[in-house]
């Protein structure tokens, strides 16, 4: 008997359906990938270019964040945001330098919080929420007290666990921690008693989201805090083993109100007797919470379709008894911390996505923190918000030669004196002591001959020199509450460096 094909039309329809709702499976552990890969973005605070074994480091382990780059690509010539936190992650959320982007300096509110982001400004935390991702912060915030505009619940994060004040994260040891609105006490925390390393808790956090979240597509946002000072890690294996391995130490004494007790200022840096083996310590510590998120995805069976990134928010820092020079935690580069030289904004940048990046890519492509939301929208294939200033660099993530350039990239830092620096292909000019000698001249380097910033050119190149600062002056825009020039408010207002 002869069966005509219509007869099984119905049947056909419900096995193409539940087919295409399912995701897809085609890789040799088993993956699953779809159209929407997650995307995992890991913040290092205040770690240093070379900090990482893969970019140089010799003294600290680093081996899951070396696997991380074996397995992925490395960026040689990536950029953060500013040189300090806020302003920083400012730049990186919302897709504008530091000219244009809301918060451009370490604006504190007391008695918590810092000045928050805007209800007007997009965040790439919006475009995935808006795009169906479930969205997650766990760390560090520093951009808006909680039921303020700059409120991670406000600006795009379906769930937030941590410091919501940067100040508070100073402290590793806090009395509480933020989940949401919610005040979280650590129990055994008392600003005396130290008995909850508050990072193991955001890291369990972190891995207990990846589990809701792993039928979804997702997007995790994690800003740790380590290794920012104050110098804390717990007394552990780790940390035992850089105590053997680097010997006696010179202490990092603290100021009135450092350390724990009932003078305890929060803003401030504890004692460290080791204050070496414990920065190490941390950095390690760091890499393996790396090495745990791995697992986890691998476990979920989503690694191949997870994207995966790791940077820093600036250079090393110089705070609680930290010893960068001791660590080479720059490597070639000059400056740190607060400073606009290389070793205060060029980060290490690692990606891992399996489905798309063969392992062992490194690229010297030009790219920086406010090119990640044009990238994301383009992964998501969606536009891009108007008037931002990243470019994707998706076409470099997947071999191709078709990408874009930056004309030129730009930086600003209200504090210190003031400080604006651009790079434009091999050139680089700095000019400090802005907010005094808004026409003072800049220096002028030559990266491609000399990645140190050692010898100014500014003499030899006049008419380079000039061009620089026209660029500076095209890409800052006055902004009152962050007030770069004298004429654009009161330039002696409190100098906030406690990030």
């Amino acid at each position: 008997m002869r069966i005509s094909v219509f007869e099984f039309f119905p049947l056909f329809t419900i096995i193409f359906i539940m087919s295409c709702s399912q995701n897809r499976v085609d890789h040799r552990d088993g993956s699953k990938t779809d159209n929407k890969p997650n995307v995992i973005y890991i913040l290092a605070d205040d770690l240093g270019y070379a900090d990482i074994g893969a970019y140089g480091q010799k003294k600290i382990e680093t081996p899951h964040l070396d696997r991380l780059a074996k397995n992925g690509m490395m960026f040689t010539q990536h950029y953060t945001g500013s040189t300090v936190c806020a302003p920083s992650r400012s730049s990186l959320l919302t897709g504008m330098h530091t000219g244009h982007t809301p918060i451009r300096g370490n604006k504190e509110y007391h008695p918590e919080g810092q000045h928050p982001l805007p209800d007007s400004v997009m965040t790439m935390a919006k475009i995935f929420r808006d795009n169906g991702y479930k969205t997650g912060a766990f760390g560090k915030w520093g951009l808006g007290f909680v039921d303020t505009s700059g409120d991670p619940n406000h600006q795009g994060f379906d769930e937030f666990f941590g410091y919501n004040c940067q100040r508070q994260a100073h402290r590793y040891y806090p009395e509480y921690l933020w989940e949401n609105k919610k005040k979280t006490i650590l129990e055994g925390n008392n600003w005396k008693d130290k008995q909850v390393y508050a990072q193991d808790l955001i890291h369990e956090k972190t891995i207990d989201f990846i589990e809701a979240a792993k039928n979804d597509p997702f997007f995790l946002y994690v800003p740790l805090v380590l290794p920012h000072a104050e110098l804390a890690a717990p007394d552990d294996e780790i940390f035992q083993k850089y105590k053997k391995r680097f010997g006696d130490e010179d202490p990092y004494i603290a100021k009135k109100g450092g350390d724990y007790g009932a003078d305890i200022k929060v803003a401030m840096y504890q004692s460290q007797e080791r204050p070496r083996a414990t920065y190490a310590a941390m950095v390690e510590r760091l890499d393996r919470y790396v090495g745990e998120i791995v697992a986890k995805l691998e476990k979920e069976g989503i690694t191949q379709n997870t994207i995966i990134m790791f940077a820093s928010d600036n250079g090393p820092h110089l705070e609680g008894g930290n010893d960068p020079q001791f660590f080479d935690s720059n490597g070639q580069f000059r400056g740190h911390k607060r400073d606009l030289y290389e070793g205060g904004i060029r980060t290490a940048f690692i990606v891992k996505w399996p489905a798309k990046i063969p392992g062992g890519q490194q690229t010297d492509h030009i790219s920086t923190f406010w090119d990640l939301l044009p990238t994301f929208a383009d992964i998501l294939q969606v536009k891009a918000p108007p008037q931002i200033d990243g470019i994707s660099f998706l076409p470099t993530l997947l071999g191709k030669e078709d990408q874009p350039q930056h004309d030129f990239l730009y930086w600003e830092f209200v504090e210190k004196g003031g400080k604006q620096a651009v790079r434009q292909g091999d050139w680089k000019a700095v000019k400090l002591e802005v907010k005094r000698q808004p026409d003072r001249e800049v220096e002028l380097y030559n990266l491609s001959e000399d990645p140190g910033e050692s010898t100014d050119l500014a003499k030899k190149h006049p008419d380079i020199a000039e061009k620089m600062k026209v660029l500076m002056k095209k890409s800052h825009k006055t902004n009152p509450v962050f007030p770069l020039l004298p004429t654009e408010g009161n330039t002696r207002q409190k100098a906030f460096l406690v990030d």
